[in-house]
């Protein structure tokens, strides 16, 4: 009996022990980016290597550690790409400073890792079972309503780059939709498993002769994405002229509606309520018509406001219809960094206005070049496909939404962020997951982590009977 029993604390060994050594390269791959930068910078090892590569390390490590003995069948690759795209970010802000760039800050990020590693592990061992948030769906989406709202509170409430997304609490800002769009994801999953039924029901049909094109649904089921829309683009859109935010949530929202229901009707009818909204909007929110012309005419003289182009004076900024420089030269350093880049620490990436935030992108584009930062999108691509296979992987419906819908937030994300940089869609304002300056963003990717973490833990792990006859096996093999 007693043998049985210890077999039940035997962690599946080999799943940790790759995960160790993938964690391991993405340390390695740290070190070398810092090695590499002060090499080509000032031709020798940089000394802060032990310092930022060390503790960063020594971090990734912990984490490994805690997750072998806390969540020992969670997917083995989740850690090892966080690692990889945190201690990427980590080197990069640090080249950015030894660059002259004082706002990059990467000692600042390195203890905000310290603080997301933390949290992390907190997660990963309190919340034993995450479907016991679907209990309280309500009172979190209320939760989420409130944080969203927070930067409209005068007083603390706080406009950065023409969106008031920020709160100054007085000892540090925070951006509350960061962990409002986690808390949104909660409520979602929730109320989709309450009403995926009543949400499933078709109504009207579209036919084109003999062939049903659309289902529509009842009209008396609209009113969650009438809600959800008014919200995004009453809320997010007309009062705090946070275009990037809105856009996620909205598209999030969509995705799971229609991993709820498996109907196409719903994308159709929320894609079109929401670019027909923005198209209605247009003329009379001015920072949102900004953002669209900025985009459009990029390259246009008079969008791009340079110097010589209003009274030839060096404080000279356009703010009637755009300034598109900081797009611009993210364009011209993606252009720059061709399939190879210039090496870490060869370019020069610190004209990018906001380099350190939603363009570090084009940073990493110029000195890695197009080979580069396809690692870097393959990384995040794999850690949404990591988290789409838990949700396929898990029983419960309430989890499958719920990996999903983390899945989803991480993919739109980084979507909205790189399309911004290449010009595909309107800059947002976001930023790419792990990689980015900025503590509320790396608090809610390290958040989402280890959500996903605990739930594959749980989905992966057998039944309890099932580990008592593998642990008997192991020792009669003995």
């Amino acid at each position: 009996m007693s043998t049985a029993t210890n077999s039940q604390a035997l962690p599946p060994v080999k799943r940790r022990n790759a995960e160790l050594a993938m964690t391991l390269a993405a340390i390695g791959a740290t070190m070398f980016a810092l090695i590499e930068i002060g090499l080509t910078r000032n031709g020798q090892m940089p000394p802060q290597l032990f310092l930022y590569g060390g503790v960063f390390g020594g971090l990734a490590i912990l984490s490994h550690v805690f997750i072998r003995f806390f969540a020992p069948w969670s997917d083995p690759l989740l850690l090892p790409l966080a690692t990889l795209l945190n201690g990427l970010g980590i080197a990069m802000l640090w080249r950015l400073d030894q660059g002259g760039i004082d706002r990059a800050g990467p000692m600042s990020q390195l203890l905000l890792t310290a603080v997301s590693m933390a949290l992390f592990a907190a997660i990963i061992f309190f919340l034993k079972e995450p479907r016991t948030l679907q209990r309280y769906p309500y009172m979190i989406g209320l939760g989420a309503v409130v944080l969203l709202l927070m930067p409209l509170i005068p007083g603390i409430g706080m406009t950065v780059n023409g969106a008031r997304q920020w709160v100054n609490l007085g000892f540090t800002t925070l951006q509350p939709s960061e962990f409002a769009k986690i808390a949104l994801v909660i409520f979602l999953s929730g109320y989709m498993v309450s009403k995926r039924d009543v949400l499933s029901l078709a109504g009207k049909q579209i036919k084109a002769g003999r062939f049903t094109i659309l289902n529509l649904p009842r009209m008396r089921d609209m009113a969650p994405m009438a809600a959800m829309w008014g919200f995004c683009i009453i809320v997010l859109v007309i009062l705090m002229n946070d275009l990037g935010t809105s856009l996620l949530l909205f598209g999030t929202f969509l995705a799971m509606i229609y991993v709820a229901t498996h109907r196409s009707s719903w994308i159709v009818i929320g894609l079109t309520a929401f670019f027909g909204a923005c198209a209605v909007l247009y003329p009379f929110v001015s920072h949102f018509k900004v953002r669209m012309v900025t985009w459009l005419d990029a390259f246009s003289p008079e969008v791009y406001c340079t110097d010589d182009v209003i009274n030839n004076s060096p404080d000279a900024f356009c703010n009637v219809s755009g300034n598109s420089q900081q797009l611009v030269r993210g364009i011209f350093a993606l252009a720059e960094g061709g399939v190879t880049g210039s090496g870490f620490g060869g370019g020069d990436v610190g004209y990018i206005i906001e380099v350190q935030n939603d363009f570090i992108f084009a940073a990493f584009a110029e000195e890695l070049g197009l080979t580069g930062i396809m690692v870097m999108l393959l990384a995040l691509v794999l850690m949404v496909e990591r988290g789409m296979r838990i949700a396929l992987a898990s029983k419960e419906l309430f989890i499958k939404m719920f990996a999903s819908g983390i899945s989803f937030l991480i993919g739109f994300q980084t979507f909205v962020v790189i399309g911004g940089v290449t010009r595909v869609i309107p800059m947002t304002g976001a930023t790419i997951p792990f990689v980015a300056k900025g503590g509320s963003a790396l608090l809610s990717s390290w958040i989402m982590l280890a959500l996903l973490m605990r739930m594959s833990n749980n989905a992966r792990k057998p039944a309890p009977q099932a580990i008592q006859d593998e642990g008997a096996t192991q020792v009669i093999q003995r």
